[in-house]
């Protein structure tokens, strides 16, 4: 057996002991499928990971960058709190809209919110209309935004809210200091200027299996933002 192999199999024995069969998950995953919508959302792992910090913050209300489908909203409305909503943003209105139909029909229509257009603008209007403090922000957008995306989600934050952000791993790519990939430089730059934050801490822990060799960052806003 190969390291991928021992991985897959590992992947597959976890979700054997810890998920259960969701027909509500299964077919939004299926939706985007159908629309040709890229593979790129969470695992069902990580994706109960997002749950479950929501249910561990009793997050009330809960930002998302980047809906796609809108499988990774599905696990974070979830685990709301009584009352709590879910504001997610999404550039693509296609997108929005196979979305918004995945959350009527897991019945989670009237806890998720979707704005639709660039995410920096709608963080901005977000600041600008007092919508936070959010308790809990998952940033998996476009990479090269990612380290505007973590002002904005510490400027909407409040001390004690966690901010989540995927893919910080690349499979290995981010070790390259000298590349031209933009990708790689956007998340490079969310690294040091999450390191440099004086009112966050943070840390990264690097995932394998499925999605292949990847990691999430989880950032803990420890001091209240100056504006």
């Amino acid at each position: 057996m190969t390291q991928d192999d021992k991985w897959l199999a590992i992947d597959d024995y976890i979700v054997e002991n810890f998920l259960e069969a969701d027909p509500v998950l299964e077919a939004a995953q299926a939706a985007c499928d159908a629309a040709g919508l890229p593979a790129i959302q969470v695992a069902p792992l990580q994706g109960k990971l997002l749950m479950m910090l929501a249910r561990a913050l009793q997050a009330r209300k809960i930002l998302e960058v980047g809906t796609l489908g809108g499988y990774s909203t599905i696990w974070l409305a979830r685990g709301l709190a009584e009352g709590g909503h879910v504001t997610t943003l999404e550039l693509d209105p296609r997108h929005a809209e196979i979305a918004q139909a995945n959350f009527e029909n897991a019945g989670l229509g009237d806890k998720i919110t979707v704005r639709v257009g660039p995410a920096l603008d709608s963080m901005a209007a977000l600041h600008t209309e007092g919508a936070g403090p959010f308790d809990l922000i998952f940033i998996d957008a476009d990479k090269p935004s990612t380290p505007d995306y973590f002002d904005w989600a510490v400027k909407l934050a409040r001390p004690g809210s966690f901010i989540v952000v995927d893919n910080v791993v690349r499979e290995g790519a981010i070790l390259a200091a000298q590349s031209d990939n933009k990708h790689v430089k956007g998340l490079r730059a969310f690294y040091a200027r999450a390191a440099a934050d004086p009112r966050v801490t943070a840390t990264a822990f690097q995932t394998v299996g499925h999605k292949g060799h990847d990691g999430l960052a989880i950032v803990q806003v420890t001091q209240a933002p100056s504006d």
